[in-house]
């Protein structure tokens, strides 16, 4: 199973956009809140690893 990382660009009422951080993409991924961490900001980064989003520092 892979691991993406993503920085949180602009969070919109429900759902957050996300940009990929481990490659070169401009690419916004928007997803859902509620499968997201509830202490997310804008600038957060994440890992997403076995279908599931995680803080990282």
């Amino acid at each position: 199973m892979e691991t993406w990382y993503y920085e949180v660009v602009q969070i919109d009422g429900d759902y957050a956009h996300l940009r990929r951080i481990d490659v070169e993409s401009e690419d916004l991924k928007l997803v859902a809140r509620a499968l997201l961490p509830p202490e997310i900001v804008e600038g957060s980064r994440l890992k997403y690893e076995l279908f599931q989003y995680t803080l990282t520092d």
